[in-house]
């Protein structure tokens, strides 16, 4: 199971919990949140960030440029992987629009990924 959290809701309360944003998100001091980790190289690289720049009308191809960045970065993809094969994994973002944001792309992909792994022609 993979889900994704805001980092300022209520943290999850079972499996692995990775912040999954480039920058640390404001107003949270590093001893507040119960991390696994912190994977900024599964971020979405700063010109991508930059030119999305949370606009709805621009998620779509925001996903499909941050899918083969994902896909060039297999590396830092690795420990979510590994992560949602051991139990629940809990993916944190700071973005204000919980539908448009990396975390969902990053979501879907791990679990498109975890699928493939399942299918035999795959």
């Amino acid at each position: 199971m993979i889900e994704i959290r805001r980092v300022y809701d209520a943290p999850p309360e079972r499996g692995a919990v990775f912040l999954v944003d480039r920058m640390w998100p404001r107003g949270k001091r590093k001893e507040d949140l119960s991390l696994d980790g912190w994977l900024r190289e599964v971020a979405p690289s700063t010109e991508l960030r930059r030119w999305f720049g949370h606009r709805p009308e621009r998620f779509a191809e925001f996903a499909e440029r941050y899918r083969r960045e994902l896909d060039a970065a297999p590396d830092a993809v690795r420990p979510l992987l590994e992560a949602a094969r051991q139990g629940p994994l809990t993916l944190l973002y700071s973005a204000k629009d919980t539908e448009h944001n990396q975390a969902v792309v990053l979501r879907d992909y791990l679990r498109d990924r975890l699928g493939d792994e399942d299918d035999p022609n795959g």
